[in-house]
């Protein structure tokens, strides 16, 4: 017996043991490559700034373009060299860093041209995409010829392309245009199968925020207000790149049967398709393509390639700032009460930097650059009140509106004294709803009840119990409050009755184009409308611009990069071992569920819009 026991705890130790060996070298390793990391990022910063090469610009755009990137363009570049990672479709561009380098590299005489390479371009949203384009034709207009190249393109590659003086496909290649749709996920049954209750509580006809869990397909008005919004968008983006590429609307995109048609008449190849459409200028092969533009900038010993320097490796020549100074603020993403998040706007956050601007004797005006789908209505009016506060104070405020200020992106943006919003910006949307589950019935089912006493039905709050019948009234009357002060706000700011703001609230999303005519917003335009603006409302010939952004810590980026290599490298093992169709779904989860992390509202009361951001 003695014998068994020393046997049995012989085993347990031997594997606790080898336990610990696999804790601490899991550690160690993960401590080296932490070292590497710091190690190489001071390195890399000690280096010194790339030689000036004569040639092209090689826009190799890699990932998608943001308004605010959680960590600069730079620092994402290192973590690529030193780990190695193929996380180039999570990297993150600055969309101004992007146009500010375009614009200065227009006039500097190294740069003799420009080399689109769109092959991992994940994409932008349509208004960041038209800021870029105005930029790549100040390029072209300058003398300056571009060409665009890629094996393959898609819809927002494509667009970038179309400013391109020569448009280069694979022979095996194709330019997929097929049009915009918007999808979401409607759980009403699963909510059901599970005894979930959901209490829904919301003012607007058209507020589809809370039509997922109550419905279990979209509503005839949500389905035609998205449809007009979507085909507005759809027109604009055809109707920019047929211009670009001086040929037919119907040319570019002849609707389902005509593609069909014309794919028939070239045999099923897309690549010829799309040079007899001229939709491209030519085929060529990776070989062929470098030929062609070492004959229009060189040859470059020493990278063994034609002579060109990557956007993140250029740095451009510096400009002398003086005047006073214009603050640029952001508000990108779902907006949260608290701090920021990366990927969210923190009330707190925001409304400091606001204020910041405010007591600033430096800063004469404020630009608030606003890309958000809305959120908390007490983290949006902690910002709203900011902002009133600085336009008070004497201070011209601006709005800029990227691709989305809907809801509570709008409700921020009342106190301006001035809105530009792009053509293809999805604005309004202003309502309110809340949102409550509760599981009851799913504890029921399963033996689990919940029993207690309370002084009033009001304090018998808790998921596990049905709403009182009193929270529940005492809750829609708190809605539609914040509903008329939604519309009080925005009739105050836009010289309306709150009767005609109604009309056209009642949750509805709004094209630019159309929000201009229903008031909503002053002048369609782009950035540099809104700063101009600022700048006259402030009276001022000259001016800097002063970007409010909060650089990451040390740690923060390492950790980042860190995080970023595992997503990269992960992900494809995974997928490896996954059927292709669950991945799929899995990933549409994600985003559909990412958004329930923003759901802080201390009264639990949102202006958000879910689905006006979600365009394929």
């Amino acid at each position: 017996m003695h014998f068994l026991w020393r046997c049995i705890s012989g085993v347990f130790r031997w594997t606790w043991r080898i336990l610990n060996f696999i804790r601490e070298f899991i550690l160690n390793v993960f401590l080296i490559l932490l070292i590497l990391v710091c190690v190489g990022i001071y390195f890399q910063m000690q280096t010194k700034p790339v030689e000036p090469v004569k040639g092209a610009l090689l826009v190799n755009l890699t990932g998608v373009v943001v308004d605010n990137p959680a960590i600069s363009n730079k620092f994402s570049q290192i973590g690529r060299e030193l780990l190695g990672a193929s996380s180039n479709r999570l990297q993150e561009n600055s969309l101004f860093d992007v146009v500010d380098m375009i614009r200065q590299a227009k006039t500097d005489p190294n740069i003799t041209g420009m080399v689109l390479s769109l092959n991992d371009f994940a994409g932008a949203d349509q208004p960041s995409l038209q800021y870029m384009g105005k930029a790549l034709r100040e390029f072209r207009d300058s003398g300056k010829p571009i060409f665009a190249t890629a094996d393959s393109y898609s819809q927002a590659q494509y667009y970038l392309a179309s400013y391109a003086n020569k448009i280069y496909l694979s022979p095996q290649g194709v330019v997929d245009l097929h049009g915009m749709a918007t999808n979401n996920l409607y759980y009403k049954t699963l909510l059901d199968k599970l005894k979930v209750s959901t209490h829904i509580f919301r003012v607007g006809t058209y507020k589809s925020a809370v039509e997922p869990m109550i419905r279990d397909d979209m509503s005839p008005a949500a389905r035609d207000a998205d449809n007009e919004w979507l085909s507005g968008m759809w027109n604009n983006y055809v109707a920019t790149v047929a211009a670009n590429r001086q040929i037919t609307a119907e040319q570019l995109f002849p609707g389902a049967e005509g593609v069909l048609k014309g794919l028939q008449a070239a045999g099923g190849d897309t690549a010829k398709y799309a040079l007899d459409n001229k939709l491209v200028d030519g085929l060529a092969s990776r070989s062929d393509v470098e030929n062609l533009f070492t004959k229009a900038f060189g040859w470059n010993k020493t990278t063994k390639d034609f002579s060109a320097i990557s956007m993140y490796d250029y740095t451009p020549p510096a400009e002398k700032k003086s005047g006073s100074e214009i603050a640029v603020i952001f508000a990108d993403g779902a907006i949260m009460d608290g701090e920021a998040t990366p990927g969210n706007v923190g009330g707190d956050t925001t409304a400091n930097q606001i204020r910041d601007a405010r007591l600033n004797p430096k800063i004469k005006a404020i630009v608030l650059r606003v890309n958000s789908p809305g959120g908390s209505v007490s983290a949006s009016e902690v910002i709203r009140s900011e902002l009133a506060a600085a336009r008070a104070a004497g201070k011209p405020v601006v709005v800029s509106m990227g691709g989305l200020a809907a809801s509570g992106g709008y409700w921020i943006s009342t106190p301006a004294n001035y809105i530009v919003a792009s053509p293809s910006t999805l604005t309004g949307s202003i309502g309110i709803f809340g949102v409550i589950n509760t599981f009851e019935n799913t504890l029921d089912s399963i033996g689990v009840h919940t029993d207690g006493v309370a002084t009033s039905p009001l304090a018998d709050l808790t998921v596990t119990k049905a709403l009182p019948e009193a929270f529940s009234q005492m809750m829609q009357i708190n809605i539609e409050n914040g509903y008329k002060n939604f519309i009080t706000l925005v009739a105050k700011a836009r010289n309306k009755t709150p009767e005609q703001v109604d009309a056209i609230a009642q949750g509805r999303v709004w094209l630019g184009t159309d929000a201009k005519k229903n008031g909503l917003v002053d002048q369609l335009g782009d950035f540099d409308d809104a700063v101009t603006k600022a700048a006259e409302l402030a009276k001022l010939k000259t001016y800097q611009l002063n970007w409010f952004v909060e650089d990451p810590s040390f740690g923060q980026m390492v950790l980042g990069q860190l995080t970023g290599s595992v997503q990269a490298a992960l992900p494809s093992a995974v997928r490896a071992m996954l059927p292709e169709s669950l991945v799929r779904i899995s990933a549409l989860l994600k985003d559909k569920t990412d958004w329930m992390a923003t759901l802080n509202d201390p009264q639990n009361r949102y202006a958000l819009c879910m689905s006006c951001g979600d365009v394929k």
